[in-house]
């Protein structure tokens, strides 16, 4: 059974935080807060936490659209092949916020995504997510957890997630009321950006 935590965005509790940190470092799943709707997550270096979410999902894991989510863009070259500098203009216009771009990836990749020729990168301007990031050392794997109420795709209230959850994920962090608006997704993997979704960024902004 999962347990439900508390942690406020301006100053989250170190001691919560390293709790979150352990239970992904041991190959839990995680449900906690970003800057758009809330996130299910894992080590992006633990492939069973990997192939637990995929079954969650119902999914195959190497086919598998997941997010990595990173602290800040210095992760990128980790994952992502050499990207040209307009390219990086817009990732540093738009993030942190509420984007996911869809990268060219690298030979770097962990051995469950080796055969994907692209990566979804997250820089959520949420610092609860910033926070675990940080302290795990490596970016978390995440997909949104989408509602079956198809009038609210997503779930807002963390309580109401736990009680969806608690038996499927090891922790759900409450980060107060989430979005229920996805992020934008762009594809910057070709010649010219390709708007994937449109959703809480705006691609007027950034492109």
């Amino acid at each position: 059974m999962a347990e439900l935590v508390r942690l406020y965005e301006e100053n989250p509790n170190p001691r919560v935080v390293s709790q979150v940190v352990d239970v992904l470092r041991n190959g839990g799943l995680v449900i906690y807060p970003t800057d758009t709707v809330y996130g299910l997550g894992c080590d992006i270096h633990n492939t069973k936490a990997l192939e637990r979410i995929a079954r969650i999902k119902g999914v195959k894991l190497e086919k598998a659209n997941f997010s990595f989510i990173c602290a800040d863009l210095s992760n990128l070259s980790d994952y992502v092949r050499q990207i040209d500098s307009q390219t990086f203009k817009i990732l540093k216009r738009a993030l942190p916020g509420p984007y996911t771009f869809i990268l060219p990836g690298n030979n770097q990749l962990p051995k469950v995504f080796k055969k994907k020729k692209t990566v979804g990168i997250r820089i959520p301007a949420n610092n609860i997510a910033k926070t675990l990031v940080e302290q795990l050392g490596n970016p978390i794997v995440s997909t949104s957890i989408h509602d079956e109420d198809e009038l609210l795709e997503y779930t807002t209230d963390p309580e109401l997630i736990f009680e969806k959850w608690e038996k499927l994920v090891d922790i759900v962090v409450d980060g107060g009321y989430g979005n229920n608006v996805a992020s934008t997704v762009i594809d910057l993997s070709g010649d010219e950006p390709v708007v994937v979704r449109e959703g809480m960024g705006s691609i007027e902004d950034i492109i």
